[in-house]
């Protein structure tokens, strides 16, 4: 039996070597278009997530290395105050010494109305955990350039205030970890009280182990349609994390961002390394659009419905069951003396 070799002909050889590239490029063309599609999708999904939002370096509003723009000249940008002064890596606000004060001040007022601040700081000392003090705070102020008791700052401000608190006055009354980060509104009658750890006018905050600490340490501010959020990264793994969030607040413009500390019997070194300011460009609907318009303009700051807000202080004294056994024990005692 004879095996019989079919050969094929030219033509046939050169039908399938046309047609093989030919439904290769056909595939390579339905994945490719499947790819981008999936691109486009995903684009829209984060675009839907972070709201359009696209966020560009304001450089006049920025400090950070090598600190040109900081001085004492008519060109600076940037005011130092008290005990502040500038190296090559940082601006330290105050040493590690006792009952020092000092401050770092924009000299650009804002007009942004979308924005995203990003604070490189660091806290570090000699001191042992709640021997240290006092900790530092970011402002966006009216006034700028002011001494005063709140973390080297004035009092009774009107504007923004973020306050990094390394030391626990009220520890006793509060269930509250330290360092402890918190976010204020003043409106120039509101006072913050150190002994409550500015618990009475706190909108928002959170635990946030930035003192001595092994990594870099940042806290991120985000203002966009009448919403501030707090962010911080503390822990070595370059994300985000949820701090505070305050819907319904309203900021006026050419208000100053600037930083501050103070050491009072306690000290530690309070260092800024850089705060970038970026501009957010948000996509807006025609009504939200309509609704900025329209709105009157804003002279103080205010937050819709503060109620929300307020948190109720006890202060020391007997709990329910200290008090029970106490009136026990008194009325045990005066039985005993009715007997006697």
């Amino acid at each position: 039996m004879v095996a019989t070799v079919i050969k094929p002909s030219p033509g046939q050889k050169r039908s399938s070597w046309v047609l093989y590239p030919m439904f290769h490029f056909i595939n390579i063309r339905e994945l490719t278009f499947l790819f981008f599609a999936a691109c486009v999708l995903t684009s829209q999904s984060l675009a839907n997530d972070q709201e359009f939002m696209e966020d560009f370096l304001k450089r006049e509003y920025s400090l950070s290395k090598p600190y040109r723009g900081l001085g004492f000249s008519s060109s600076s940008q940037w005011d130092l105050m008290g005990t502040a002064m500038v190296t090559p890596d940082h601006v330290r606000l105050t040493p590690d010494l006792q009952s020092r004060q000092g401050a770092v001040w924009s000299r650009i007022p804002l007009v942004l109305r979308d924005w995203e601040l990003k604070v490189h700081f660091k806290i570090h000392g000699l001191g042992k955990k709640n021997l240290n003090g006092d900790g530092l705070a970011v402002w966006l102020t009216r006034d700028r350039m002011q001494n005063g008791p709140v973390f080297g700052n004035m009092n009774q401000f009107i504007g923004l205030g973020v306050f990094v608190d390394t030391y626990p006055n009220a520890d006793k009354r509060h269930d509250r970890a330290f360092p402890y980060i918190s976010v204020m509104l003043g409106n120039g009658t509101l006072s913050y009280d150190h002994d409550q750890d500015g618990r009475l006018t706190e909108l928002g905050g959170c635990t946030a182990m930035v003192r001595n600490a092994i990594y870099n340490t940042f806290l991120l501010l985000r203002y966009s349609k009448y919403r501030l959020t707090l962010m911080v990264d503390v822990d070595g793994k370059q994300e985000w994390k949820h701090c505070a969030d305050i819907t319904g607040l309203r900021l006026p413009t050419g208000y100053f961002f600037g930083a501050s500390s103070a050491t009072g019997d306690l000290s530690d070194n309070h260092d800024i390394i850089s705060m970038k300011l970026y501009q957010l460009t948000v996509e807006r609907s025609l009504e939200e659009e309509k609704e900025v318009e329209e709105e009157e303009e804003v002279t103080v700051p205010r937050v819709v419905d503060m109620e929300q807000f307020q948190v109720v202080v006890q202060e020391e004294g007997m709990s329910g069951v200290q008090f029970f056994f106490t009136l026990l024990f008194s009325i045990l005692g005066l039985g005993v003396l009715a007997v006697v």
